[in-house]
């Protein structure tokens, strides 16, 4: 027998444990962050670099690119989390007001939505009780809508770990382009972008229990064609202004 105090076993890697939605928000933010800061940051300083050699152009190009785009990946997480927040709130508390109104209309619903999952009716019937006497709401949350009311998404933790995200990423091809030997520094800086979003990737994949390999070859071949079409830019416009 166990008690309300003991944590549900499960295999190992399943999601059991609460908070899930967090933490997959921070993940989310993270990699997308990391990932933006490396190849967007990274085609800008190899784009400028390939039109100059003088460094000055390239630390300025760099440094506003970082900063606009970790304040741009910031708001963008904050409004794209916030509707969502707002919409998941929005349907808790209908939710909330038709189990005020009418609760043995809600506790038949919930019954037949345990049917139509496969339980028989007097299963489902004494799920749909025992649940209910427990916390309703929750029950027709998790069975209804897949809302844990617990578990609400933040747009600040998806803000601010999208935006250290996209600094931590931008300042990996800054600092290849800027400390690398002049000669060899685009090429350094193509092959540091690429083993990080190799890392990125793989680490993505691995926290989410997907393929590695599918998940290394997307992002790799993506910062490459952005540094490749950035190169060429640079590279025409360093040859033809005058």
């Amino acid at each position: 027998m166990t008690d309300e105090t003991t944590p549900v076993s499960g295999h190992a890697g399943e999601p059991h444990n609460a908070g899930l939605a967090q933490r997959l928000n921070w993940l989310r933010a993270g990699v997308l962050g990391a990932n933006d800061g490396i190849v967007s940051t990274a085609a800008v300083v190899v784009g400028v670099a390939s039109a100059t050699s003088d460094t000055a152009p390239v630390l300025l190009a760099g440094s506003a690119a970082l900063v606009g785009g970790a304040i741009s990946m910031a708001l963008g997480e904050y409004v794209s989390v916030s509707s969502q927040r707002d919409t998941e709130k929005a349907l808790i508390e209908k939710e909330r007001r038709e189990l005020d109104e009418d609760p043995e209309a809600e506790l038949a619903e919930l019954t037949a939505l345990y049917e139509a999952q496969g339980l028989s009716h007097a299963t489902a019937t004494t799920v749909a009780q025992e649940l209910t006497a427990k916390d309703p709401l929750k029950a027709h949350l998790a069975v209804e809508l897949n809302i844990d009311q617990d578990d609400v998404v933040s747009p600040w933790h998806a803000a601010f770990a999208s935006a250290i995200a996209f600094t931590v990423g931008a300042l990996l091809p800054m600092a290849t382009i800027l400390l690398a030997p002049h000669p060899a520094r685009i090429w350094l800086t193509f092959v540091a972008v690429l083993v990080a979003l190799a890392a990125t990737g793989f680490v993505a994949a691995w926290i989410g229990g997907a393929s590695r390999g599918r998940a290394i070859l997307r992002t790799v071949i993506g910062g490459a064609l952005a540094l490749g079409a950035t190169f060429l830019v640079g590279s025409l416009f360093g040859t033809t202004v005058v």
